[in-house]
């Protein structure tokens, strides 16, 4: 046996204030006292100890029985119904946190409220998640991401009008779910990427207004047929409560995507499925990968880490219809997304200017889409039409699956009208971060923008250096001749239009290896994107100095894969992590395996390249970079 930590908070509804001087009483299944104890002024009990089987079971995923004990926690206080909740869970070396919320007693009402504490996901038999069996086809958009202040759970599935709904923190909500479904013995780094994964789940449901937009009055529900683990009342573990305060605030997107990336999941012991296995986490954590390499290992190797504001949730419909002659950033969102649904709709006339201006043929192509969804042919955008599109869009476009095509911004071909500066928000602020942020890939005295709709310092930072760069006025401002020359160096670098001939900025990867090779090995190379002779001798350089320091060889610089370098190479296995990891990734995404990305871990992704290189390459395919795949890496 070993021993768990539990501590007791007591607090009036919605955590308003603490309550000091409830008696708490704790008891094990049989209902024998084990402690008494009072809260204090914070409302919080002493932290008591309690036995839990032994933390090893946590990590044997053979082991399918209950890996942790169950207590009894009752909670009284004067004037105030009591409240007991049953099933308490408690893990080995874990500290709990156990919250109870009192209401005041109501004459005729009922004196105690039982909360009942269901088994942990991780203790059932069977993951009843069909996430291709969701409640819709489609759902509808808020076009912009927010962190939610606070999020409402419907207890029960979504076809059930009976169960009530609660409204939680969002990251009580996220602490909760992966109390609910992981171990909070597992490492730090596993943790980590199932924690990102459960919020980003929930983020894509408020993201895409999965429920909302078909008039349910709730964001998410805690059936796990189709949604997460939430279980309402339960305690919280401080490991995870800490990995989650670390990262709130924060989600995950594919770069040039808006929206939070639907992170599908499953057990991975009993339940298979096509994302992140919740088991298999914890291996890659225990082989030394970082939460990011997990994700990055189920999820797309581009998968990256932004932040978004804190907010309450609000709907996307703009409050008024959108009809002839309206103009701005909502116009346009439409009109994007007009276009794309007629991709699959073809008799959807296309709009040839999605700038914004709500002219002829957009009415045109309202009143047809209109006719598709059954709606009145009034070529007005009003709220029916506005989530019809909505749900078309994030239907044709999967934006709640694996495979979406990513919500984007699209900047159109034709400069807006409109100046904008300091203090300002909206869809023009949005589209201007964005295309500043796009070019800051390609001119390095652009900083990158943080894409928020906000235009703050750090925006007005990033337009002077833009003004600077093309011998503009230096005034922060984005008026008519910095619309017209962000356009002008945007387009010609997106490729959606006419412009001056800028040189192709290069394969993005490539630009990273280039700078890491400066960086490390001072190679001094052009950093243009361009995979030629010079980088690929940078790269056996590195590799030569990597041979000479780590392993006390004593090759010259050569920059060419000679006799010597080969007797002198070390084999390079799965697992390995380093700078030589790093440049035979680079090798071996030069060679055409564009799925690798060098990150200095050889894991599953590099290997499953690796035998495929030795393959083509008539080698025997055991996944390990000896002298002779090293040798065809670098021809």
């Amino acid at each position: 046996m070993g021993t768990g930590y539990l501590t007791v908070k007591a607090h009036r509804a919605n955590e308003a204030l603490p309550i000091g001087g409830a008696k708490v009483e704790i008891k094990d299944e049989s209902g024998s006292k084990l402690y008494s104890l009072v809260t204090n002024s914070s409302g919080l009990t002493d932290e008591v100890m309690l036995d839990a089987p032994d933390v090893s079971l946590t990590y044997d995923p053979s082991f399918f029985g209950k890996a942790y004990s169950t207590y009894w926690v009752e909670v009284s206080y004067p004037e105030y119904a009591s409240v007991i909740i049953s099933g308490v869970q408690i893990f080995d070396t874990q500290a709990a946190m156990q919250p109870v919320e009192m209401h005041p007693a109501i004459e005729g009402g009922s004196p105690c409220e039982v909360i009942v504490i269901p088994p942990h996901q991780q203790a059932l038999r069977e993951d009843s998640r069909s996430w291709a069996d969701g409640p819709f086809e489609t759902s509808r958009i808020m076009h912009r991401v927010i962190i939610p202040d606070y999020i409402t759970v419907h207890l029960g599935s979504y076809t059930n009008a009976s169960a009530r709904n609660v409204r939680v923190p969002f990251s009580l909500y996220v602490k909760n779910v992966a109390s609910s479904e992981i171990y909070s013995t597992w490492p730090e780094a596993s943790l980590e990427a199932n924690i990102r994964a459960i919020m980003n789940f929930a983020l894509n449901r408020v993201y895409t207004e999965w429920y909302r937009g078909r008039g349910y009055n709730f964001d998410i529900t805690n059936s796990t047929a189709q949604d997460q683990y939430f279980v309402d009342g339960r305690d919280i573990f401080a490991s995870i409560a800490a990995v989650t305060d670390r990262v709130m605030g924060q989600y995950l997107r594919r770069p040039s995507h808006i929206e939070p990336y639907f992170t599908e999941y499953c057990d991975g012991r009993m339940v298979s499925c096509p994302g992140m296995s919740q088991w298999g986490t914890v291996t890659l954590a225990e082989r030394g990968y970082q939460a990011i390499h997990i994700l990055r290992y189920y999820y797309p190797y581009d998968l990256m880490i932004d932040t978004a504001p804190v907010e309450a949730i609000t709907e996307s419909f703009p409050g008024i219809p959108l009809s002839q002659g309206k103009q701005g950033p909502d116009v346009e969102v439409m009109q994007k997304y007009l276009n794309r649904i007629g991709n699959n709709w073809p008799n959807i006339p296309r709009i040839q200017y999605t700038n914004g201006v709500f002219g002829t043929d957009t009415g045109n192509a309202v009143r047809v889409f209109q006719q598709v969804a059954n709606l009145p042919q009034t070529g007005i955008v009003d709220r029916a039409t506005w989530n019809a599109i909505s749900r078309y869009y994030a239907a044709v476009t999967n934006l709640s699956e694996l495979t979406s095509e990513g919500d984007t911004i699209v900047a159109g071909t034709l400069p807006p009208n409109t100046t904008v500066q300091m203090g300002n928000t909206g869809g023009l602020v949005t589209r201007l971060q964005v295309m500043l942020d796009y070019l800051s890939n390609y001119y390095s005295d652009l900083p990158h923008v943080h894409v928020d709709g906000a235009f703050g310092s750090a925006t007005r930072n990033a337009v002077v250096a833009f003004q600077h760069r093309f011998g503009l006025s230096e005034d922060g401002r984005v008026g008519p001749a910095t619309w017209d020359k962000l356009y002008e160096v945007y387009l010609a670098n997106n490729g959606n239009g006419q412009g001056p001939s800028i040189p192709n900025p290069g394969d993005p990867v490539v630009r990273q290896i280039q700078t890491t090779l400066n960086l490390r090995y001072d190679a001094g190379l052009a950093v243009d994107g361009i995979f030629g002779p010079a980088t690929k001798a940078a790269l056996i350089r590195g590799l030569q100095s990597e041979l000479n320091t780590q392993f006390g060889r004593n090759l010259a610089l050569t920059g060419t894969f000679d006799a010597a370098t080969r007797a002198a190479t070390v084999n390079v296995r799965p697992g390995a992590s380093g700078n030589i990891t790093y440049l035979l990734q680079a090798a071996l995404f030069a060679n055409g395996h564009a799925n690798v990305v060098p990150d200095g871990i050889f894991g599953p992704r590099t290997e499953a390249a690796v035998r495929q290189f030795q393959r083509d390459q008539g080698l025997s395919a055991d996944g390990v970079i000896g002298p002779l795949t090293q040798e065809r890496l670098f021809r």
